[in-house]
């Protein structure tokens, strides 16, 4: 069969869990302690707690979308490589990226292996990090979403999903990481 689409995979219990759209929701007011959590590190395979980033440096929250291993959502896929390319940018800064998906420790670990990714990428299979901070989901995976956390904990840029700006670019995190003081 030539030109098949290969869907293994796709049609998973979590692609049914986040079906139906809700959209992103998230009102936190800026300035609030971003609600903590504890994910695992596919790259180290352990288990880290937002506060062991926060701790040490402001971090960037990049939620993104990816169905599966082999099925990435077109609006995030070209995000996931632009944050990857500059992660070395937001490190000279003394930020750290923490790239979260929904998908399983398997599948992160082929993502992360054909991406080439470098940044600690986090594992959210049940996706109630993403429910946590109210990203909203549509068509079998959560949406994606960004968040700046200073060092305090505390939540200093939200950037939700639209279909006007599906992420926020790298320019536009490196430059609301500029202008919050005290990170």
């Amino acid at each position: 069969m030539a030109n098949a689409v290969d869907l293994t995979g796709l049609f998973s219990e979590r692609f049914f869990k986040n079906f139906l759209p809700i959209p992103a929701t998230n009102q936190f007011p800026l300035g609030i302690f971003a609600p903590p959590f504890e994910l695992c590190h596919i790259q180290t395979r352990q288990w880290v707690r937002l506060s062991d980033y926060t701790a040490v440096h402001p971090v960037v929250l990049a939620f993104t979308r990816i169905f599966t291993e082999r099925h990435y959502c077109p609006l995030c896929y070209p995000h996931i490589k632009a944050m990857n390319q500059a992660y070395e940018q937001f490190r000279q800064r003394g930020v750290e990226v923490l790239m979260i998906s929904s998908t399983d420790a398997l599948q992160s670990q082929i993502v992360i292996q054909d991406l080439g990714i470098t940044m600690p990428f986090l594992s959210d299979p049940t996706c109630q990090v993403f429910r946590l901070y109210e990203v909203g989901q549509a068509l079998g995976a959560p949406l994606p979403a960004q968040f700046i956390v200073d060092r305090s904990g505390r939540l200093r840029f939200r950037h939700l999903f639209s279909f006007l700006e599906p992420n926020a670019s790298v320019e536009r995190l490196l430059s609301a990481l500029d202008t919050i003081d005290s990170l």
